[in-house]
């Protein structure tokens, strides 16, 4: 049963200082998001149901990189130019390594010090909770937050490239790649999966000696791209040089991101989209609550540990492994007393 707020409700009033733009309060509410705790968990719905109405008209951008490529430089240079604009942007991250290392994002924070200052601009450092599934999870709950008070740019970085991609690509409206000048050999490292991603492939660092690289590797991977079916049939991924460290170029990635928001809001492909951003959630959040209550099931945390062990030593193949799991969720569903 909903809990009616009462005058004075804690999560109401964090969720009106949200809506008014407080960032301190915007803070907060993400770290009530991302909290493991029960308790908190309940709160955080509590607030994402009053955030919810707020957002007004936004663009979400997953951007991805591989290490070294620039992408905090990139980003920060970005940034700037769209507050300059008067855009208000947040960074959001999405990194299944933070849990070990503290996460790109952690140390972009530091690098990215004038986007960081910019009063325009909110850049949150998000950990894993351990599993992919839990980053894209907190990820879209925080774009709510971030939306709701009053963030018209949600940037969402990925670190690497990988799985985390194809999360980030379920969540977001434009998917940007972010590479370094080279081509050719480096075409072999770039799995057609992530290509097809792409909405906008970006040659970063063209300028001073690698401006004739860039020139290669653009026109490198724009011969990769053709190879390949466009997402869209609205839309085709084009390819183009910029340069974080002079700033050339970065303009013409948001004029394509703009030209594609403006294709897809004419033929209302971009309502579609934003449908299919949450019915993905929606069984991503099924997947999450799944697993969780098979893991909670007392038949199946008894005997877990044992076959995960026979799985490991080569006793059980795992596809045994999680027909068994299955039946054992089933029997304690089926013996458990009714609430």
């Amino acid at each position: 049963m909903n809990r009616k707020a009462k005058p004075g409700d804690p999560i109401e009033r964090l969720a009106a200082a949200v809506i008014a733009g407080n960032r301190r309060s915007l803070a907060r509410a993400i770290t009530l998001i991302e909290s493991t705790r029960e308790d908190h968990q309940a709160q955080a719905q509590d607030l994402l149901r009053r955030l919810a109405g707020a957002a007004g008209r936004t663009i979400r951008i997953g951007i991805s990189g591989t290490p070294g490529v620039g992408k905090s430089t990139f980003i920060e240079v970005f940034g700037l130019r769209l507050t300059a604009a008067g855009h208000r942007v947040a960074v959001l991250a999405v990194d299944p390594s933070s849990r070990r290392s503290g996460g790109s994002i952690l140390g972009d924070k530091t690098r990215m010090e004038q986007l960081a200052r910019n009063q325009n601009a909110f850049i949150r450092p998000s950990p894993t909770g351990g599993t992919l599934g839990g980053v894209a999870r907190r990820t879209r709950e925080s774009m709510i937050a971030v939306e709701a008070a009053g963030f018209d740019v949600v940037l969402v970085e990925t670190v690497g490239v990988g799985q985390s991609e194809t999360a980030v690509a379920d969540m977001v409206d434009f998917f940007l790649l972010l590479q370094a000048p080279g081509g050719g050999d480096e075409l072999q490292g770039i799995k057609r999966g992530i290509m097809e991603l792409a909405d906008l492939l970006v040659v970063n660092k063209a300028d001073g000696d690698l401006k004739p690289a860039a020139v290669r590797a653009a026109a490198d991977y724009r011969a990769a791209l053709s190879l390949i079916r466009p997402k869209s049939p609205l839309w085709t991924a084009e390819v183009v040089m910029a340069s974080a460290l002079t700033g050339d170029g970065v303009a013409d990635v948001w004029d394509r991101i703009d030209a594609f928001r403006a294709v897809v809001e004419a033929d209302g492909a971009f309502t579609k989209l934003r449908a299919g951003q949450a019915r993905q959630w929606m069984w991503s959040e099924v997947s999450e609550r799944l697993t969780g209550a098979l893991r909670a099931a007392p038949e199946v945390a008894r005997r877990i540990e044992d076959i995960e062990a026979d799985v490991s030593a080569g006793r059980m193949t795992p596809n045994q492994a999680a027909a068994l799991l299955v039946q054992l969720f089933r029997a304690s569903a089926e013996t458990a007393p009714e609430a």
